[in-house]
């Protein structure tokens, strides 16, 4: 008999339990046929339940198991997809954070420390005394003529070096050059000192020479010196070629008119006669009034309308040079008193002599706020 036919006689032999009534075995029992019914959420919370994969796949069927696992990969952290392999041949690109960070660091470190260095030296610079140039007046020697009055002398006024060291700046009088000289040849030129200073002051002193303004002497004595004019007009380009401020003192206002193609009253009593006389023995006590004209700067660096200069003069500026501007003129003759020059930060020109103003009593101008401007134009273009 074989194996089957054995179980089937034992299971025919031992004693069966009483079976329930049809309707409640098919209520209660399934059938074996039957595949349990499993909705998607159904094994969504199964698997939330930490049912494996495998056994919910198994116990679902084809069309529930795959929305389950649809269920259950919308649940899962997302994951970034990985980068395609570089061409061959080329380097894979990275991140800002990947490249070389040691030397990235080292190039940030050695540009702080530049820009701290730089810092420091502009701080240095900007403390620096200034160095103001001042032109020389020129003592030709005499016709027979002995011991010092047989040389060529160059100097300066006590006073205006005084005047501009009021403001704690170092004053260098600037000789003439001479590149071409047989007994000390030298290679400095004008040029060298408008690089290596901050700023021009052109003094009094002899006349302009009608030469300089294509024009002749009307008279011997009103000759003039046309060696000191081409000194100064060269210095005087050269500063302002540097960008370097620059401030004109009775001749030196007159010299910038000329320098800019302007002509000169040889002597305003001649030229002029109506003029009220701006040259007597007084010397520096000779006084007048100021006026300001339309659109001029002064008024508002001395802070006054009424102003009463010395007047040591008896040449004017008479016809104005390009790109000059009138700053004042006489109150009573309209003789030019002060220029400026439009294309540059500051190349102004004074008819009087501030240097003796604070000596010539309190009722004259103060003109301190017109060398503060000119120092504060020097150090803004001392780079």
């Amino acid at each position: 008999m074989s194996d089957i036919q054995d179980s089937e006689a034992s299971q025919q032999n031992s004693p069966q339990p009483a079976k329930p009534s049809n309707a409640s075995t098919q209520a209660e029992t399934p059938s074996p046929s039957a595949a349990p019914v499993t909705t998607p959420v159904a094994a969504a919370e199964a698997s939330a339940a930490g049912m494996p994969a495998a056994a919910q796949a198994a116990a679902l069927p084809p069309q529930a198991a795959q929305a389950a696992q649809a269920a259950q990969a919308a649940q899962a952290p997302q994951q970034p997809p990985e980068a395609a392999p570089p061409p061959i041949g080329q380097t894979p690109f990275k991140r800002h954070d990947e490249m070389d960070a040691p030397w990235t660091q080292t190039w940030r470190l050695l540009v702080a420390r530049f820009r701290a260095m730089s810092d420091k030296a502009g701080r240095r610079v900007m403390q620096r005394t200034l160095k103001i140039g001042v032109s020389a007046r020129i003592f030709h020697p005499e016709s027979g003529s002995k011991g010092l009055r047989s040389k060529t002398l160059q100097y300066l006024e006590e006073s205006i070096a005084q005047w501009v060291m009021s403001r704690d700046v170092l004053v260098f009088m600037i000789p003439t050059v001479n590149t071409n000289g047989l007994v000390h040849p030298s290679n400095i030129r004008l040029r060298d000192y408008a690089k290596h200073l901050d700023g021009l002051v052109l003094q009094g002193g002899a006349d302009v020479s009608p030469q300089s303004y294509a024009q002749n002497a009307t008279r011997p004595e009103w000759s003039g010196d046309r060696v000191r004019d081409m000194y100064e007009l060269e210095l005087l380009h050269e500063f302002i070629e540097a960008g370097k401020p620059v401030l004109g003192i009775c001749r030196g206002c007159q010299l910038i008119n000329v320098a800019f193609g302007g002509t000169l009253y040889q002597d305003i009593a001649t030229d002029v006669p109506e003029a009220i006389p701006h040259v007597n023995d007084m010397y520096d006590s000779n006084h007048h009034a100021l006026r300001f004209p339309q659109g001029s700067s002064l008024p508002s660096l001395v802070k006054t309308e009424n102003a009463l200069v010395n007047s040591i003069h008896h040449q004017a500026v008479r016809d104005l040079g390009r790109d000059l501007s009138i700053e004042a003129v006489s109150g009573n003759d309209n003789i030019v008193e002060a220029i400026r020059y439009k294309k540059a930060p500051f190349v102004m020109g004074l008819q009087w002599h501030p240097e003796f103003h604070r000596a010539g009593g309190a009722e004259l101008l103060d003109c301190t706020p017109i060398l503060d401007s000119f120092l504060r134009a020097a150090r803004e273009t001392r780079f």
